[in-house]
């Protein structure tokens, strides 16, 4: 009885956030395309110093705010991966600036080794929600992990590979954001993303669907 009573004087208020996917994907992109530019070659080696400074001010900054924004939305998955990837941004763009033009770490490649195994894992839970999400992701696990191997010593056609996948990762974030900042736009799908499961729940659900899986989230319920 007491459980109802306090069910009927509970108020959950829940502030409306504008969606951080685009500004990620079209942020991600743009890094994306920075490496790939260093990989296959459209990018001199002296150019090192300037990438650097370009992911650490810019695209880090906006993955950052992008996975702040997740967070408060109430979005687990996206807040993760946004997190990661922005945490790297500043990473690679630090080591950039301050290695000299073209050298190779092994540390920088065990660190992209964990990396790589980390956003697998994202990859392979992104399916059963976002299989354009989890492309994008299993994308930038080759992508990491290629560079990874090339930081060991493996043959420069790692490199080039790894930048034209970077490439295709660019094309694929820019396809991504559009179809997101659409999908908000109108309330619908207008671009094939490939929702399915919770995702297109998410979307095409009725609210009190959605708010009858409130009292067990993150923030929500008395422990994490």
């Amino acid at each position: 009885m007491a459980e109802d009573g306090l069910a009927r004087e509970l108020r959950i208020v829940v502030r409306p956030y504008a969606t951080a996917l685009p500004l990620g994907f079209f942020s991600f992109g743009i890094g994306m395309l920075l490496l790939a530019g260093q990989g296959n070659g459209w990018l001199h080696v002296d150019d090192q110093h300037t990438v650097g400074l370009l992911l650490a001010a810019f695209v880090f900054p906006l993955e950052l705010l992008s996975a702040i924004f997740a967070l408060l939305s109430r979005d687990t998955f996206s807040a993760t991966g946004l997190g990661l990837f922005a945490t790297s941004w500043l990473t690679v763009g630090l080591v950039n600036i301050q290695g000299a033009p073209g050298a190779t770490s092994r540390a920088v490649g065990l660190y992209l080794f964990a990396f790589s195994a980390a956003i697998l894992v994202l990859a392979v839970a992104a399916f059963a929600g976002k299989p354009l999400i989890g492309t994008l992701l299993l994308l930038a696990t080759a992508r990491a992990a290629l560079d990874g191997s090339y930081q060991f010593g493996a043959p420069h056609w790692t490199l080039r590979t790894e930048g034209w996948i970077g490439v295709a990762i660019f094309a694929c974030s820019i396809y991504g954001g559009l179809a997101f900042l659409l999908e908000d736009q109108r309330g619908s799908e207008v671009l094939p993303v490939f929702r399915r499961g919770a995702s297109r729940d998410a979307l095409e659900g009725s609210l009190v669907d959605q708010l009858n899986q409130l009292a067990g989230e993150a923030g929500v319920r008395q422990a994490l």
